[in-house]
């Protein structure tokens, strides 16, 4: 991949460009660096003026009114990125470590977080070497940032806590010296100023933004499958329908369909029912939503990723010091909210899907439970009867995460941080439905290939027969009962590097 050039604002497709491996260049354009140093040239007069600077000459949070006497003001960068190593849960993956540096760059690049070049320049080091912070994914409420899990990609820039490097957990110190890099020596409030924001939402935002992405088509490709084997109506997705109620996201998941049922000139309906029931009828308008939902998250992370969001900031133009909060993530908890809402109900539309495929009343000749076992012996046999069984709780459980995250906000540090976003937890929330969402979606997949063996591919078109192709490549059928559990993780696999044909994700 070329390389990303970092001064610039970085749009979605750039973070995700770095997050894949792409080789990060701070901008060496003159006004760029000639307003990343004024910056801290500012801040450096002033301390030198002797005036009061939250967090550089005071102490956190509450602690702002404690003055820090000057010949300990060194020590409050490490402090701080010491007290918050308390992080909990899981370690973040290489590829959400990587998005959280990329975000937590591209803030500190409007210049007016008062850092040296040095600091994006390291940080640009870790990406291009592939050195990441170990970051617990717990313990953030997310306002004033993500000051916990932030801590650890400082103490990854100091040489402390440990880091991921060529596949290995390593002490970041070793990782740093194996690739000839220095561990960087902070001054006053450059660890604030690394700690202080929305990085971990809206990194972990930009990962859940493109798996959102790619799951509406995967959706939409096994409505396709679906209709096809229960042999809906594929006048459903007529154009004209979501012309009268025109929202494009909607639009765009009809002509998805229609395409993939080769439908693009049917002029009457030409199913078994004449009108399929919702979960295959409505798939355009549940799909729909996270289509249309998925432009304003974009413009929101952009606007976060590319945001000054510490404090205080430092005016590159004056050099004044302003006082404020851009640290909260209410922006990025909302869009968070808000998808992980329209990707569970994703996975209660494959899910109904999959109870009608399994149901002999609903599936228009299918055997019971997809059973592909003929003869005396078929009733010892139960097809997918489990596989739904699994679906729905997977689905269930997705559900349950919906519930918003930021009217959680509680108060906390002394009353200080007395009203929270909780953006992270929205974005780890969204990660997990997406999880759960994609496993039902592969049950789904599975379910429409046994039909399309049981039915030997009758009225079944480009879609179906090119996703049972790709699945059949590596998983059997199911022609007697066995345990396929090593077939849902196989098709997952497959989806999730690029080898399942989906289709294009055009909203033309």
């Amino acid at each position: 991949m070329p390389p990303v050039v970092i001064g610039p604002p970085l749009t979605l497709e750039a973070i995700l460009a770095l997050v894949d491996g792409a080789q990060a260049s701070v901008s060496n354009d003159p006004a760029f660096v000639a307003r990343i140093n004024a910056g801290a040239e500012y801040l450096r007069e002033q301390l030198d003026g002797g005036h009061t600077v939250y967090g550089v000459t005071t102490g956190y949070g509450e602690s702002c009114e404690t003055g820090v006497p000057a010949s300990h003001i060194d020590e409050l960068p490490l402090n701080l990125m010491r007290f918050h190593g308390c992080g909990t849960g899981r370690i973040l993956n290489e590829s959400e470590a990587a998005a959280v540096v990329v975000v937590r760059l591209a803030a500190l690049c409007r210049g007016y977080s008062g850092v040296r070049l040095d600091v994006l320049e390291r940080l640009a080091d870790l990406l291009n070497h592939r050195i990441l912070p170990r970051i617990p994914a717990e313990g953030s409420v997310g306002a004033s940032g993500d000051l916990t899990p932030l801590s650890y990609v400082v103490a990854t820039l100091v040489g402390e806590r440990e880091c991921t490097h060529k596949g290995a957990v390593r002490p970041a110190t070793e990782a740093l010296r194996e690739v000839g890099i220095e561990p960087l020596s902070l001054r006053p409030k450059e660890s604030l100023a690394l700690m202080n924001g929305t990085s971990v939402m809206v990194g972990l935002g930009c990962l859940a933004y493109r798996r959102a992405r790619n799951l509406a088509r995967l959706c939409a490709a096994i409505t396709a499958m679906s209709s096809d084997v229960m042999q809906g109506n594929r006048a459903h997705f007529d154009d004209r329908i979501f012309v009268a109620k025109a929202h494009p996201g909607q639009r765009a998941c009809a002509r998805w369909i229609r395409h993939d049922l080769e439908a693009d000139n049917l002029a009457a309906g030409d199913g078994h029912r004449l009108q399929d029931r919702y979960s295959i009828r409505c798939a355009p308008h549940v799909i729909g939503v996270l289509l249309d939902a998925l432009p304003m998250a974009r413009q929101v992370l952009e606007t976060e990723a590319n945001g000054a969001n510490d404090n205080p900031l430092v005016d590159p133009e004056t050099g004044d010091v302003l006082h404020g909060g851009n640290f909260y993530g209410g922006h990025a908890c909302f869009v968070m909210d808000g998808l992980k809402t329209a990707v569970a109900n994703l996975a209660d539309l494959i899910d109904r899907q999959l109870a009608l495929l399994c149901n002999p009343n609903t599936n228009n000749g299918l055997p019971a439970n997809l059973v592909a076992h003929t003869g005396p012996g078929a009733a010892a046999h139960h097809g997918f009867k489990a596989m739904q069984i699994s679906a729905s709780a997977l689905t269930a459980e997705a559900l349950k995460l919906c519930v918003p995250a930021s009217v959680f906000s509680r108060s906390t540090e002394c009353h200080n941080q007395d009203k929270v976003s909780m953006g992270t937890i929205a974005a780890r929330d969204c990660l997990r439905i997406l999880e759960l969402t994609e496993t039902v979606a592969m049950i789904g997949l599975l379910a429409g290939c046994q039909a399309v063996d049981i039915r030997d591919g009758e009225r079944c078109h480009h879609r179906a027969r090119a996703l049972h192709r790709a699945i059949r490549g590596h998983i059997s059928p199911n022609l007697a009962d066995r345990r396929m559990d090593l077939d849902i993780a196989t098709a997952l696999q497959l989806y999730r590097t690029g080898g399942l044909p989906i289709g294009e994700i055009d909203f033309g």
